[in-house]
């Protein structure tokens, strides 16, 4: 048995080999000296790439001032520097952020806001959703059984709708009106479930993350916002795993040009450090009496200074906009492999947050292929994870910082993994 085996819990369970040393940009290197191309982003949080520079003299910095000024007891500039840049980055009215660590953290938070708020008891989440593993959050969550099964009861009052993916259509109409199908389900839902004035929120993963690196369509989004303000639902966008520049917009959001109620963010927003976010309007976010939510460590000092320093390089070295492009480029390139590799079923996404679902002769999951892929692409000295209800997705999400020689270069490598997959 290894050391690693030894000490760390099965329930870890893990998608490399590694045991890592030090990591820059797009590299790790691993205890051995080895270096490894990095196409996970530790779940799509290295985002400004492993151990930026600007990052870690920021961290530096604060960490020979003050490690920990607990925010019910001291006010420190790095907060209140970073709220107004993260709400500078959303559009007019959010304009208000409470920070937690997780996020999981930030999804709960969302809730119990869009619950005081409203004054309403129930939820709507999406089937293929994946929100966290706290007990509210595990209970929205529906992206696979392994993260809720075991665990009941969960908390209640939470429905679920089905998320928009026309590769997986499962009504009897065109895919151009998937959309619409869903839409009529939400309204069932009201006719049969839940009564819409008793829904305090509907929360979105403006692009399914866990469940499969799923794009919904633009009129989609736009239903959902006019439905949700119809009935005064708060809707709630989780943008975890799509903000932060990832999908080549600051938030993933943006993509289908509407404004959610409230923003659940985390993952790239201080480039590893546990940092997360609950943004929402002044007047929405004062509904919570003082006392009503908080936590110990929420908006720590050195978490802060260095989401500050992130935010920064996100926009002096333009990485949304280099995710875009570099994005587009990988999608079109694995897109040119398709008719030599048919095992290949769809390649979507925005920016870096790239599914590439894999499907048998006859059109069914196919997670044997994408294991075949993640194995082989270890033997590059190459990290990729899975996505999917069924493990039948790469996701590729390398840190934003990635070039265009460094994404042709793992072309070469993807082209080998997926030989014989």
């Amino acid at each position: 048995m290894s050391k690693v085996q030894e000490l760390i819990p099965r329930v870890l369970s893990r998608y490399s080999p590694v045991t890592v040393d030090r990591g820059e940009g797009i590299y790790l290197w691993d205890t051995n000296g080895d270096r490894w191309v990095d196409f996970t982003s530790g779940i799509a949080v290295t985002n400004t790439g492993h151990s930026h520079p600007k990052v870690v003299e920021a961290i530096r910095e604060q960490a020979g001032k003050m490690i920990h000024a607990q925010a019910n007891i001291l006010a420190h500039e790095p907060m209140l520097e970073l709220i107004e840049k993260l709400t500078a980055t959303m559009p007019d009215g959010l304009d208000s952020a409470l920070f937690s660590n997780s996020g999981a953290e930030a999804v709960e938070g969302a809730i119990k806001l869009a619950k005081v708020a409203t004054g309403r008891p129930a939820v709507i989440a999406f089937r293929g959703a994946f929100h966290g593993r706290t007990h509210l959050t595990m209970a929205l969550t529906s992206s696979k059984l392994k993260v809720r099964g075991h665990y009941e009861p969960l908390v209640p009052s939470i429905y679920y709708a089905p998320y928009p993916n026309t590769f997986r259509n499962q009504f009897n109409v065109p895919d151009e009106d998937m959309d619409l199908a869903c839409m009529d389900e939400l309204e069932e839902l009201f006719a049969t479930q839940v009564a819409p004035d008793d829904v305090a929120a509907i929360i979105i993963e403006p692009i399914l993350g866990e469940g499969g690196y799923v794009v919904p369509p633009t009129r989609f989004m736009k239903n959902l916002r006019e439905l949700c303000d119809k009935h005064g639902i708060m809707l709630v966008a989780d943008e975890i795993q799509s903000g932060v520049g990832r999908t080549g917009k600051m938030w993933g959001f943006e993509h289908f040009d509407i404004v959610p109620d409230i923003v659940a963010v985390a993952k790239g927003l201080a480039s590893g450090l546990p940092l997360s976010a609950v943004v929402a309007n002044k007047s929405v976010m004062d509904k919570w009496e003082p006392g009503a939510h908080g936590g110990t460590f929420g908006g720590n000092v050195i978490a802060c200074a260095a989401a500050n320093a992130t935010l920064d390089v996100m926009r002096d070295e333009k990485l949304p906009e280099n995710a875009a492009s570099v994005g587009e480029f990988l999608m079109s390139q694995i897109r040119e492999m398709m008719p030599d590799n048919p095992n290949i079923g769809e390649v979507r996404g925005r920016g870096l947050m790239i599914g590439v679902e894999f499907v048998t002769g006859d059109g069914k999951m196919n997670p044997g292929a994408v294991q075949h892929v993640v194995q082989k692409g270890h033997e590059h000295k190459t990290l990729m994870i899975t996505a999917g209800t069924h493990d039948q997705v790469i996701r590729l999400a390398p840190p934003l910082v990635i070039n265009h020689q460094q994404a042709e270069e793992f072309l070469d490598v993807f082209a080998d993994c997926i030989k014989g997959s």
